[in-house]
C-alpha cells in the first residue's frame, strides 16, 4: 500500500521550465538487514545524510524521477559493481557519467580480477618498492595494483580491432561504444574472472542505459588510442568521437527526457564526470536560449575541503548561482569516503 509524503521536488522544475504534474504519492519500502541498520543507527551528522539523501533518491524515482549517476576516483577498480550492477538492473539509475578510467576499469576487473593483487600497506611503500611494482607492470591505485598485461593489454587487443575496422570504414562512435561492442561481440568472455552479474559495464549494456564519457583521452585506452594514430594504426583521429559531441548528446537527452520526467544528478566524487554534465543545463538555457528544468535532485559524496576555489568542494548552494541548481531542489553533500558511503546508500535503495 502507498502512503503519503511530502514532495521533495518543486513542480515548476526550479526556476524555468514547463509544470509537470507530480504525483505526491511513493511506495513503502521493505528494508532489507543493511538499510534498517542504517535507518536505525544513522541520526546524526554525515550519517544522518546519508539517510537523508538515499530515502529523498528513493521518493524522486517513485515520483517519476529519472536519476544520472557520475563517477569520479577509480570507483570501478574498488568494484562498486558489485552494488551498481543492480542499481542500473533494477532501473534506479538511467544515465551514467563517468571518467575514461572507470569506464575501462570495469572491463579490466571483469577480465583479470584474478591477477589484481591487494597492497594493505600501501602508505608504508618506498620509492623503490613503487619501483618494483614498475617493473612488474603492476599500476597501482592506492592499496589495488592492476596488473598491465592480463587487463591493460589484453583489452587493448581487442578493441584496437574495433577501432581500425571502423576507421576502415570510415565509421565513427563514442569510447563507451567501441568498449560495448566487444562485450556485446562475446570475444572476451573467456576471459571472464568475477560473475558477469558485478559488472556494471555489462549492467548498463544489458538495460541499454546510456553512458557519457568526458575527457576520455586521459584514460590508459585513450593514451593508447592517441599513440596508435601516432603510430599510423588509425588514419583518422576523430574515428572516436570527442568531448563536444557527448555534450552536444547530452543536450538532446536532456531536452527530451525532461519534458517528461524531472532529472536528478547523484554525484560520487568531484571533478570532470560531474563538473561536465552539470553544465548541460546552463548551456542549454543560457548559450542556446532554450527553457529546460534545473536538475531537480542533487547529492555529492566528497571529501573535497571546500576552499581555495575547489570545484569538487563547493557546497550545491555555490550551483544555484551558475544555473544548475534551485532555490527548493533538494540537496545532500556526504562528507565522506564514496567508497564506503554509496554501496549503503544502494543497499538501502535495494532493500538489502
Amino acid at each position: 500500500m502507498a502512503k503519503k509524503v511530502q514532495s521533495t521536488g518543486q513542480s515548476t522544475g526550479s526556476g524555468g521550465g514547463k509544470t509537470r504534474a507530480r504525483s505526491k504519492t511513493v511506495k513503502t519500502q521493505n528494508l532489507g538487514p543493511v538499510g534498517t541498520f542504517i535507518k536505525h543507527h544513522y541520526r546524526h551528522f554525515n550519517a544522518a545524510v546519508v539517510v537523508d539523501a538515499a530515502e529523498a533518491y528513493r521518493a524522486f524515482l517513485d515520483q517519476g524521477g529519472r536519476m544520472m549517476i557520475t563517477l569520479a576516483g577509480a570507483m570501478s577498480t574498488a568494484e562498486l559493481g558489485l552494488s551498481l550492477a543492480e542499481m542500473i538492473r533494477r532501473d534506479k539509475i538511467h544515465l551514467i557519467t563517468c571518467t575514461g578510467a572507470n569506464l575501462e576499469e570495469d572491463v579490466f576487473n571483469l577480465v583479470a580480477h584474478d591477477f589484481y593483487e591487494r597492497v594493505p600497506h600501501y602508505r608504508d611503500l618506498s620509492p623503490r618498492d613503487e619501483a618494483d611494482l614498475f617493473a612488474r607492470h603492476m599500476n597501482r591505485v592506492t592499496d589495488t595494483c592492476i596488473p598491465e598485461e592480463e587487463a591493460m593489454r589484453r583489452i587493448e587487443r581487442e578493441v584496437l580491432k574495433f577501432w581500425v575496422e571502423a576507421d576502415k570504414k570510415g565509421e565513427r562512435y563514442f569510447p563507451h561504444e567501441f568498449l560495448q561492442q566487444a562485450l556485446a561481440s562475446g570475444i572476451l568472455e573467456k576471459h571472464y574472472q568475477i560473475d558477469p552479474k558485478d559488472s556494471w559495464m555489462l549492467a548498463a549494456l544489458e538495460k541499454n542505459v546510456p553512458i557519457v564519457v568526458p575527457g576520455w583521452e586521459d584514460s590508459t585506452l585513450g593514451n593508447i588510442y592517441a599513440a596508435s594514430v601516432l603510430r599510423g594504426v588509425i588514419k583518422n583521429v576523430h574515428t572516436v568521437r570527442s568531448g563536444i559531441e557527448y555534450m552536444t548528446w547530452l543536450a538532446g537527452y536532456y531536452r527530451e527526457t525532461s519534458k517528461r520526467s524531472p532529472m536528478g544528478m547523484f554525484q560520487i566524487g568531484g571533478g570532470i564526470s560531474g563538473d561536465f554534465p552539470i553544465c548541460v543545463v546552463p548551456m542549454i538555457q543560457q548559450d542556446m536560449r532554450i527553457d529546460v528544468p534545473l536538475w531537480e535532485y542533487f547529492c555529492q559524496i566528497s571529501d573535497s575541503t571546500t576552499s581555495y576555489g575547489s570545484y569538487s568542494g563547493a557546497i550545491p548552494n555555490e550551483k544555484i548561482t551558475w544555473g544548475k541548481l534551485g532555490v527548493d531542489t533538494p540537496k545532500f553533500v556526504i562528507e565522506s569516503d564514496a567508497t564506503i558511503v554509496a554501496p549503503l546508500v544502494f543497499a538501502y535503495l535495494l532493500g538489502w
